[in-house]
C-alpha cells in the first residue's frame, strides 16, 4: 500500500486495467495540456510526453491536501523510422496496418511518475521507456477493412489493440507484452518499490 495517492494522468482504459491488475489503487485525471515535442527519437519522445502529462496534473495535485504520486505514460509505434500515434480516421488506420502487415515494427511507452516528500523539499521524478518489436503476419485488405471496421483500432498507437481482436494477426513480440498494451507495469512496480513509494 502507497502512502501517497497514486493518480494515473492518462484517460486510456488498458492503462487503467494494467495498473488494478498488480493491485495498485489510484484514481485517474487525464491531462488536457497540449502536447509539445521537441526530439524526433521515439524514446525520447515518450519520455517527454509522458513527463509532459505528469507535470500538468501533478501542478494541479499539489494544491490539494495530502501526498500525491503522479504517473504519465504515453505510447507510440514505429515502424522504419516513421512514428505512428493514433489514427486520424478509418482510412489512416488502414494505411497504417498496409504498412505493419507481414513486418515487424517496435512500440516504445514512457513512462513518469513525479511526487513530492515533503512541501518543503522540491518535487522527486522518475521517468523512462520501453520498447518492445512486434510482428504481424500478413493481412489482407479485406482483414485490414474488417478488423478497422469494428471501431478498435481508432484509439491505439499504430491502429491496433495487441489485446483485442488484433491478436489473431500477431506472430510474436520480442519485449514486453503490457508495453505494447501501453504501460510496462512490471517494470513500472519495481521502480516504485526502488523509490519506497510502495
Amino acid at each position: 500500500m502507497s502512502a501517497y495517492q497514486i493518480v494515473l494522468a492518462s484517460a486510456s482504459p488498458r492503462r487503467r486495467e494494467l495498473l488494478s491488475q498488480i493491485g495498485l489503487t489510484f484514481c485517474v485525471r487525464p491531462s488536457k495540456k497540449e502536447e509539445r515535442v521537441e526530439s524526433a527519437r521515439p524514446e525520447k519522445i515518450v519520455q517527454e510526453l509522458s513527463a509532459q502529462k505528469a507535470e500538468d496534473i501533478f501542478a494541479q495535485v499539489s494544491q490539494e491536501a495530502g501526498r500525491h504520486l503522479v504517473i504519465g505514460a504515453d505510447t507510440i509505434v514505429v515502424y522504419d523510422g516513421q512514428i505512428m500515434g493514433k489514427p486520424k480516421d478509418e482510412e489512416d488506420a488502414c494505411r497504417m496496418l498496409f504498412l505493419l502487415q507481414g513486418k515487424s515494427h517496435q512500440v516504445y511507452t514512457g513512462v513518469t511518475g513525479i511526487w513530492q516528500e515533503d512541501s518543503a523539499l522540491p518535487p522527486e521524478r522518475f521517468t523512462f521507456y520501453e520498447c518492445t518489436d512486434v510482428s504481424f503476419f500478413p493481412m489482407s485488405d479485406a482483414e485490414i477493412a474488417a478488423y478497422v471496421a469494428t471501431g478498435e483500432p481508432m484509439d491505439k498507437a499504430g491502429a491496433y489493440g495487441i489485446q483485442g481482436r488484433c491478436a489473431a494477426h500477431i506472430a510474436g513480440i520480442r519485449g514486453d507484452y503490457n508495453n505494447v498494451v501501453g504501460l510496462p507495469v512490471g517494470r513500472l512496480y519495481q521502480q516504485l518499490r526502488e523509490k519506497g513509494l510502495l
